[in-house]
């Protein structure tokens, strides 16, 4: 029995085996629980403003342009400077915007702009970070752990996303937005504590400075190769037709559960944290791609009858399942990532990379909101969901490499292992 469960639960080698990646395990739980508070409270103020299904969807258009530039604009910095300053540096800003979501909240009338100043501003950094936060995860997680890395770290992000939106609605309603705004600080001043500790993550030392040659460099690296270009696009895909988070407030209001905002919000967190828990199996697999598909098809599937049903509970549940599709692909995209791409290039690609899997979502509030003005919440919800799928299936048809992908026989997986172990070895030596 003993052994069996040993199968399914979690991978926990890169937590005995890096201090490097405990570190930032903790400070990712402490900084998303916060982040995730305010991640509920801010579209729940603008919509308290507004009353207006497009203000809230205008999140994703004020959010985009500076995701785009500095997430490009970061990968390339992480291929350039120390890691651990980027992310130090970063978290440290993101508390300052918090900081200054509390103040407007605490205003006799708070105004409406500063909320979408602060949402371009929380874009910008995070562009800026994530590329050294997933390039560092190559570097510091043994090449035979990266996919139980990545499941720990899902279910760290899970944890978070879970706790945070379920009580992010109650501390707003009892409490108000500036209660969920003040958790969002502490946490950041958590963070950058922890983030202190870590130790210094340099660039090589014939690393070349931030520039738009570097980035295009990167670009031509992810365009030659199909396996990557399919990830990238299916996420894209599924999240642009299907996400409709931002319109999560409005889906309450149609199903006359207003009380059940929050769960909304966290269904597709506790989905994810169930498959995370028994990812045991996913060390085992070697052909990710397979994941990417099939985890991204589910989530459309999901996402498709949780705008069909009325019922509140078949809705949860499908809300979940869509969640438990979309860490089944986030596991296969986050292996093929860490498995295939040089270190060199690692911090550009991981720019990419964050363009992949948070474009798609800006986008995806802009079209949810849109559409759910023009055709009603539930149509845009349900549509939407079938669109992913449709969208799948063609992907997976036009880049076949993705889908027989294989750890064992690709040639840019096992020049990445080869590149790992030599590392070692001088590192050793």
């Amino acid at each position: 029995m003993t052994k069996k469960l040993g199968a399914i639960l979690p991978d926990l080698s890169p937590l005995r085996s890096s201090r490097e990646f405990r570190l930032l395990w903790v400070q990712g739980l402490v900084t998303n629980f916060g982040s995730f508070m305010a991640m509920i409270a801010l579209p729940l103020q603008i919509k308290d403003l507004t009353e207006s299904p497009l203000a809230v969807g205008a999140m994703g258009a004020v959010e985009l342009v500076p995701l785009v530039i500095f997430g490009l604009y970061g990968g390339a910095l992480a291929d350039a400077v120390d890691r651990r300053k980027v992310i130090l540096l970063t978290e440290a800003g993101l508390g300052v915007l918090a900081a200054v979501l509390l103040v407007n909240s605490l205003l006799p009338q708070p105004l409406l702009w500063p909320l979408y100043v602060v949402a371009a501003g929380v874009s910008a950094l995070a562009g800026l970070q994530r590329p050294a936060l997933d390039s560092l995860m190559a570097r510091i997680v043994p090449h035979d752990q990266l996919t139980a890395a990545a499941a720990l770290n899902a279910v760290r992000w899970q944890l978070g996303a879970i706790a945070g939106p379920s009580l992010a609605g109650l501390v707003v309603a009892y409490a108000g937005h500036g209660t969920a705004y003040g958790v969002t600080i502490l946490g950041f001043a958590v963070s950058v504590v922890l983030c202190l500790r870590l130790s210094p993550a340099p660039a090589a030392h014939d690393a070349q400075a931030p520039s738009l040659r570097g980035i295009v460099e990167g670009a031509r690296y992810a365009w030659s190769r199909p396996v990557l270009l399919g990830t990238y696009a299916i996420d894209m895909a599924a999240m642009f037709f299907a996400f409709p988070n931002t319109i999560f407030p409005f889906l309450a209001d149609d199903l006359d559960a207003e009380w059940a905002l929050g769960l909304m919000y966290a269904a597709g967190s506790v989905g994810s944290v169930a498959l995370s828990l028994t990812s045991g199996w996913t060390s085992r697999v070697r052909g990710h791609g397979l994941f990417v598909v099939f985890g991204a098809a589910g989530w459309g599937l999901a996402i498709t009858a949780a705008g069909w049903f009325s019922n509140i509970w078949v809705v949860l549940v499908c809300l979940g399942l869509a969640g438990a599709g979309d860490m089944l692909s986030g596991l296969g995209r986050s292996t093929i990532w860490n498995q295939t791409i040089p270190e060199e290039l690692r911090g550009r690609l991981a720019g990419i990379e964050v363009l992949s899997y948070s474009v798609g979502p800006q986008l995806g509030q802009i079209r949810a909101g849109a559409m759910a003005g023009w055709t009603g919440t539930r149509p845009a919800v349900w549509s939407g969901g079938l669109a992913c799928v449709a969208s799948v299936g063609l992907l997976a048809a036009v880049l076949p490499r993705l889908v027989t992908y294989d750890s064992e026989t690709d040639e840019d997986a096992l020049r990445r292992r080869a590149q790992k172990e030599a590392a070692t070895a001088t590192t050793t030596a």
